[in-house]
């Protein structure tokens, strides 16, 4: 028998016992149907649920009766256990769905009292249907009322057959499974269960009530009612359903919407702990709920459930059978929310990834019906967690900041759609003990500081946090008006109330009812801090501040003092000159007023006097105020720094002479560390200024003054002459012209300068990818467009949401590497008259190929080096001024060394072994005039010039004169080491020596003894550590030898951000935090120690954390130490890792040394992800990259970085197995490193769970590939259990309908309403939350997604997760999560670097680590600096105390073992008064 024919047979059987109104529907359905106004499968569906819905209430669902219920609950609210009561709910519901609330006394004896009850009048049933009738509602006038609930219209449920028909036509398009109205849940859903009935003996609630074996009162007693509190029992075997006997979960805001649920179980004594089922009572249709509750953990593992009726309080034990799946979700998701809020108490920081391992690595307790934790079961509870966690904040203190704004807490609610500040009663009333989390008092320890470092931090900036303060005073917090939280009443109780003036208070704090604080308000702000735009400020070339400066004249009296002396044409120059009555003479200082009364005095120091045609003159040379630095208002207000500005101006403008005094850096600096204890240098008298830096307005560098040849001449300026400089440089100038020349149109030359450097015949020169082309045209990279058409759209119905054509982590936008050429010749053309035109100077270049640029493309450059070129016979002529820079392009056959060994000599090193021949497409031997060049270059050190301009713009200098110069290696203090990234790096570049190294999480501080077994790690707070230090402790208590002062030559490190990096602008709160941050502790060290380099890293938005003031108090320390200093951002896949990373470093070095610069980029990398401008008070900094985006080698891909790893499954966990095969690419061979190693080490990946793991396998292999390429399918996972299909039930205001008139919406918010906690779906192929609120958040863009191929890994995190902030973490083939040794990889870890512990936490260490090559390269631009102080004092002769205070440190550290030593002083060295302590 086909099912429609059972479905009729039924009909058939029951038509005559059904109700008038029922026939008739089904007579009027039967009609439609063959006027074929709906079709045959409508028509099956309505009948089935007419049917369901008409025989199950006959099968008596009340099988108490009406009447009984009306005699013996005769002191209850009356209508409850009728079908009165619910038509009357539901009729509240469709009136103002959001205005019932749970009911308010779930105590005492009203019971439930709904609000129909006291307005009749909304109700047209409650006329027809009277209490105690007796009488059965009809199915029709139940219906009409179904049809009306907000949330069944909007799902379009026009599956009841209704007499008044809406658009019938809409519903046969599209007819969402039917849904039971009173628990939502779906009719057709394989998992709705039924209750199976009570057994015989089953008591109802009053009698069983009164039962002897429950009964604590005795037969004098009246029995419970003159009690006031409610009698608490125990249930056990208890199962909850609904009115239609489903069995449905009581956690889901049923009770809240006054739906009635009932249970049965078996009662038993308060007292008795045992869930057998001996010694009980059994008990029916106890009910309905009026509310549930929690009351904390016994024992702190298992919570306490209960319900309370209108006679009782009962306390869940266990449940039966066939409710244990529901009811172990409900237990579920309470040890979820106390997990979720021990945790984020303790870690304010985690990230969501961090929260997902915590939650995955958790065993649930013992006897609850659930045995793991997935990232599933937090997404399901996440509104519930949520809720628990406000409840939390909510009894919390004021001043503690809430746990809802944590980035963890935060990420969860934009992921899972949850509602906040909902006033439900599951938070008012519901839970009345809430649960009870045990608070952790083991905060970070206070920060321990210098007196320096706190007196900046604390005294200097304490007015502006007041400032601040009164100015947030004034204006009251904005509220979001919208959730609950804001639209409740001021409670009247709190500390905030009872200072408001409407409560007798004095109205002075301000503060919002702590019953109100919007938690929308809480999360937007900290949300707002952490996306700080980059908005592209246009960059204004600085100029000249001299243009902007408007004086004012004054009068006064002026007349020159003594003879003139020097002549120049009509101008005179003198030594002195009286202003009223004042002396100036050249090099005194003066202020100069503002034509703006606003705008503080400029000061200048007077460099030449002189009068001409226009009267008396003297020539300004600039200083700038401290304010209009970096700085901004963090400065020194008497604090000056020197700038390369001057002019020439008239005498009559200045106002007064005015003291200013270099204030340098003391003989004994490097020992004087914690002991300044004045912020203020000079005292402030209206006149006097100090100055002891040179201040670069560009690149916001604070320098040492540059040293000037001190000068007779009456006229000299130094900024003039600096300045002349510059200019002369940015002019390429062609000198040495070559002999017998026969050339008519143009001169030849053997050498050029430009940039500071000498550029000669046969040298290599890097030029823009625009300025030649090839003789192969480039294979155009395919673009891929999204071609809606093509997709199923029932199979794929997330797809749609795919428009954008940008795939993240691509190389598509990526630019070429710099062109290379080989200098063929130096000319000028010259002009009529025979005379070379030197303005402009041109070069005629043999071009060399990369393989990228030959005929085999792309492909040809994955196995080659990345600094292999190819000789090309083809010539071009280009602009000098088109030139970037200098590089060596060796033939390898004519080398003295291994190609490895001339290559790690440094960057700008290229070979090429053969030519191209771009007609032929063929390689060939290089001709002799390729390999005669390099020769005759060899002969002349390899045509390098002599008197360059710096080092930084002279990157060959390191690595011609490596052998003359020794560079020490630097003892190097590692705070916050993680598991050494940074000073991995600086190891390679041979500038360092980690000595000791900080880490306080001991699977990190493991691993980086493992990996430097030389280092004293100390899994200590820094801040103990500094404090035995500067107690004059020499060791810790496990007996490790602290380094003294003196002992740090340099100190690296990245503090932790806690507590401050949210919300945008400092109050006293989070000023507090941030003075305890471990920012002020690492300043503190850098104070103590003195280092010679310090170098501070953080994530990109340490530059703007509350509108930069973190960056701009942590340069002002710098600054006020002595220290020379900078910011910048760098990208690190500029450095050669194929990941987006940006970190903000600042770089330090002490008086005497050097100022590093940033190291250029070496990679070119995808623009998008090098916006690395940071703007600061409106102005826009870079840092000091001259090549911009541009980069000398190709960018490295995925491709580059893993192809070689041999294949694993999910879940890997072999530490050690073999490579299986040779490496593929540049990146590997470097990365596995020289010494051959077998063994490959971590590479294993998470095991994720089987849905997550079902998705991945659905993941296409395309690029591009994420959750919306997903089908939506039935699928059996490796567990056994099936997927369900995601149902799509509601109009998506955004989206509109599919191409199949789909419906496109997850939950009743799609169409602009409030979320449904009913409409949530679980245990879907496509995850529920991604489309549920994709449209607020870019489509969740990469969720799922999988790594390309031929582009680079998102940032790496600390935990890869799918669905995490990151969710770029698929292998581009392989069904899983990327390995430990793929993260180690993407961020530029060698092979044999080791990680320690689990493989969460090694994931962790990786996610955490400073990129090797990063910091390898900051450490090279290190190195530079010390070569060039180094050479300098070679030229000179002069070397430092410094030096040889590194000398004594040595020998007093030594001398117990020695007997006596000999120590000769050279001649020259500087006699400077040394002290040598013992």
């Amino acid at each position: 028998m086909s099912f429609q024919d059972h479905v009729k047979e039924k009909l058939k059987l029951v038509q005559d016992f059904l109700h008038v109104d029922a026939q008739d529907q089904l007579t009027s359905l039967e009609e439609k149907m063959k006027s074929s106004e709906i079709s045959m499968e409508v028509y099956i569906s309505k009948v089935k649920t007419l049917l369901g819905k008409e025989l199950h209430i006959e099968n008596g669902s009340h099988a108490d009766g009406t009447e009984q219920n009306g005699k013996t609950n005769g002191f209850t609210n009356g209508s409850h256990k009728d079908e009165d009561s619910e038509e009357v709910t539901m009729d509240v519901q469709e009136e103002d769905e959001e205005a019932v609330k749970s009911p308010t006394a779930p105590k005492g004896k009203g019971g439930r009292r709904s609000k129909g009850n006291s307005d009749p009048k909304k109700s047209p049933a409650s006329t027809r249907v009277t209490r105690n009738s007796g009488k059965q509602p009809t199915i029709l006038s139940m219906f009409s009322k179904v049809q009306k609930r907000k949330s069944e219209d909007l799902n379009g449920e026009a599956t009841n057959g209704q007499p008044e028909v809406k658009k019938e036509e809409d519903t046969v398009e599209e007819t969402p499974p039917p849904k039971c109205p009173d628990c939502r849940q779906y009719l057709d859903d394989s998992d709705l269960k039924f209750f199976q009935g009570d057994p015989d003996n089953a008591l109802d609630e009053p009698e069983m009530l009164t039962d002897e074996r429950l009964s604590l009162f005795d037969s004098n007693e009246d029995g419970f009612e003159s009690y006031e509190d409610l009698p608490q029992h125990k249930i056990t075997n208890f199962s909850v359903y609904d009115k239609r006997g489903h069995l449905c979960p009581f956690d889901s805001g049923l009770i809240e919407k006054n739906v009635e649920l009932y249970f049965s179980c078996v009662v038993k004594p308060i007292y008795d702990d045992n869930p057998c089922l001996d010694g009980g009572v059994p008990a029916k249709k106890l009910g309905p709920i009026n509310a549930w509750w929690i009351t904390g953990f016994d024992g702190g593992e298992k919570a306490l459930i209960g319900f309370t009726t209108a006679f009782a309080d009962y306390i869940l034990m266990q449940s039966s059978e066939e409710y244990a799946p529901i009811f172990a979700l409900m237990q579920e998701k309470i040890y979820m929310s106390k997990i979720v809020v021990e945790f984020l108490q303790k870690n304010r920081d985690a990230t969501y990834e961090d929260l997902l391992n915590k939650i995955e690595t958790t065993v649930p307790p013992a006897g609850l019906n659930f045995n793991c934790f997935t990232e599933d079961t937090l997404l399901r509870h996440a509104q519930f967690v949520v809720e628990q966690v406000e409840s939390y904040d909510e009894a919390g203190d004021s001043d503690e900041s809430p746990i809802i704004v944590t980035p963890c807490m935060r990420d969860l609610i934009k992921l899972a759609g949850v509602t906040l500040g909902k006033r439900r009663a599951a938070r008012r009333q519901a839970i009345r003990h809430p649960t009870k989390i045990e608070k952790d008092s083991k905060g970070p320890t206070k920060a321990t500081t210098t007196t320096l470092v706190y007196q900046i931090f604390d005294t200097f900036f304490s007015d502006q946090i007041e400032q601040n303060d009164k100015e947030s005073m004034g204006a009251k917090r904005q509220r979001c008006g919208v959730c609950e939280v804001c639209q409740s009443p001021d409670c009247g109780k709190c500390a905030a109330c009872k200072d408001m003036i409407k409560f007798g208070g004095s109205g002075k704090s301000k503060q919002a009812c702590k019953q109100r604080r919007c938690p929308n308000l809480a999360v937007k702000e900290a949300e707002d801090d952490e996306t700080v735009e980059e908005i592209d400020v246009p960059v204004e070339k600085t100029k000249k501040v001299s243009q902007a400066k408007r004086k004012k004249q004054t009068l006064c009296s002026l007349t020159w003092i003594g003879e003139p002396i020097q002549t120049e044409g009509k101008r005179q120059y003198y030594r002195k000159v009286s202003l009223n009555d004042e002396v100036l003479e050249v090099g005194d200082c003066v202020s100069v007023s503002s034509e703006d009364p606003s705008i503080p005095l400029y000061l200048a120091r007077i460099t030449s006097l002189w009068e001409d045609n226009h009267g008396k003159m003297f020539h300004a040379h600039w200083f700038l105020r401290g304010i209009h630095t970096v700085l901004g208002e963090c400065s020194d207000p008497l604090e000056l720094v020197l700038v390369d500005e001057c002019e020439d101006m008239q005498l009559n403008y200045v106002q007064a002479k005015v003291n200013v005094t270099y204030k340098a850096p003391s003989n004994n600096w490097f020992m004087e560390g914690g002991m300044d204890n004045e912020i203020k240098v000079i005292d402030d008298d209206g006149k006097s200024f100090f100055y002891q830096f040179w201040y670069d307005t560009e690149f916001a560098r604070f320098e040492m003054p540059p040293k000037t040849a001190s000068s007779e001449d009456c006229k000299y300026c130094s900024s003039c002459v600096r300045t002349n400089e510059r200019k002369e440089q940015e002019m390429p100038r062609a000198s040495e012209p070559l002999p017998d020349q026969d050339n008519d149109s143009k001169a030849l030359y053997n050498m050029a300068c430009f940039k500071g450097l000498q550029f000669k015949v046969g040298d290599g020169v890097y030029l823009p990818p625009d300025s030649f082309n090839f003789g192969v045209k480039p294979a155009s990279p395919v673009k891929r467009s999204h071609r809606k058409e093509d997709v199923d759209e029932e199979l794929y119905p997330e797809y749609y949401r795919k428009s954008s054509d940008y795939i993240k982590g691509s190389n598509l936008d990526a630019p070429e590497p710099f062109r290379i050429g080989r200098i063929k010749e130096i000319f000028c053309h010259r002009r009529s008259n025979g005379k070379p035109d030197a303005s402009e100077v041109k070069l005629r270049l043999y071009k060399f190929y990369r393989p990228e640029n030959t005929h085999k493309g792309v492909k040809a450059s994955y196995h080659t080096d990345i600094n292999q070129l190819y000789w090309s016979d083809e010539e071009v002529t280009v602009d000098m001024s088109e030139v970037l820079g200098r590089c060596q392009v060796e033939y390898a056959e004519d080398l003295n060394e291994s190609v490895q060994d001339y290559s790690s000599g440094g960057p700008d090193r290229f070979y090429f072994l053969e030519a191209y021949n771009a007609k032929s497409k063929g390689f060939e031997d290089p001709p002799n005039h390729a390999r005669s060049v390099v020769n005759k270059g060899k002969g002349k050190g390899k045509g390098k010039g002599k008197g360059k301009a710096s080092a930084a713009q002279e990157p060959q200098d390191s690595q011609t004169e490596p052998q003359t110069l020794k560079v020490p290696k630097y003892r190097t203090l590692d705070v916050f080491s993680g598991c050494g990234g940074l000073s991995e790096g600086f190891h390679q570049a041979g500038i360092s020596e980690t000595l000791w190294a900080i880490e306080m999480w001991e699977p990190a501080a493991q691993a980086f003894r493992l990996n430097n077994p030389g280092t004293t790690v100390f899994t200590e707070d820094c801040n103990v550590l500094l404090k035995l230090v500067m107690s004059g402790e020499k060791t810790n208590s496990l007996g490790q030898k602290l380094p003294q002062k003196g002992d740090v030559e340099m100190l690296c490190g990245g503090p932790p951000c806690q507590g401050f990096s949210g919300m945008n602008r400092f109050n006293s709160r989070t000023y507090s935090a941030f003075k305890n941050s471990l920012v002020v502790s690492y300043l503190s060290y850098c104070d103590y120690y003195r280092p010679k380099f310090f170098l501070l890293e953080n994530v990109r938005n340490f530059v703007s954390f509350k509108s930069s003031m973190v960056l701009k108090l942590t340069l002002r320390c710098l600054v006020r130490m002595g220290y020379q200093c900078t910011f910048g951002v760098l990208q690190a896949g500029q450095y050669g890792v194929a990941q987006t990373r940006r970190r903000a470093i600042i770089l330090a070095a002490a008086p005497g040394e050097e100022l590093p610069r940033y190291p250029e980029p070496l990679h070119v990398f995808a623009p998008r992800a090098c916006s690395l401008s940071v703007v600061v008070d409106e102005k826009k900094y870079v840092s000091n990259v001259t090549r911009g985006n541009g980069g000398i080698y190709r960018t490295i891909t995925v491709r580059d970085t893993m192809s070689d790893l041999p294949e694993i499954r999910n879940g890997a966990a072999a530490l050690e197995i073999s490579y299986n095969g040779e490496p593929q690419s540049w990146f590997q061979r470097q990365i596995r490193g020289t010494q051959y190693q077998p063994i490959l080490r971590d590479h294993i990946c998470k095991d994720m769970s089987a849905l997550v793991e079902g998705r991945m396998r659905h993941i296409p292999l395309a690029p591009g590939s994420d959750w919306r390429d997903l089908p939506n399918l039935e699928v059996r996972l490796r567990d056994g259990t099936m997927t369900k299909k995601l149902r799509y039930t509601h109009p998506d205001k955004k989206n509109g309908r599919s191409s199949t008139d789909a419906l496109r919406g997850v939950c009743t918010c799609a169409g602009g309403k409030p979320c449904d906690p009913a409409d949530r779906q679980f245990n879907t192929l496509i995850p529920w939350c991604l489309p549920h609120t994709g449209n607020r958040h870019n489509h969740w863009a990469g969720l799922y997604g999988r790594l390309e191929w031929d582009g680079f890994f998102s940032t790496t995190v600390t935990n890869p997760e799918p669905m995490g902030k990151q969710g770029r973490v698929l292998h581009p083939e392989q069904h899983r999560v990327v390995s430990v040794r793929e993260c180690a990889r993407s961020q530029g870890f060698p092979d044999t670097y080791r990680f320690f512990g689990n493989i969460l936490d090694k994931h962790r260490q990786v996610g955490n680590a400073v990129p090797p090559p990063l910091s390898r390269a900051i450490g090279m631009e290190i190195k530079k600096c010390v070569i060039e102080r180094m050479k300098e004092e070679k030229a000179t002769g002069d070397y430092s105390s410094e030096v040889c205070s590194s000398a004594l440190h040595f020998i007093l550290k030594y001398a117990s073992s020695l007997t006596h030593f000999v120590f000769f002083l050279p001649e020259n060295i500087k006699q400077e008064k040394m002290e040598v302590t013992d």
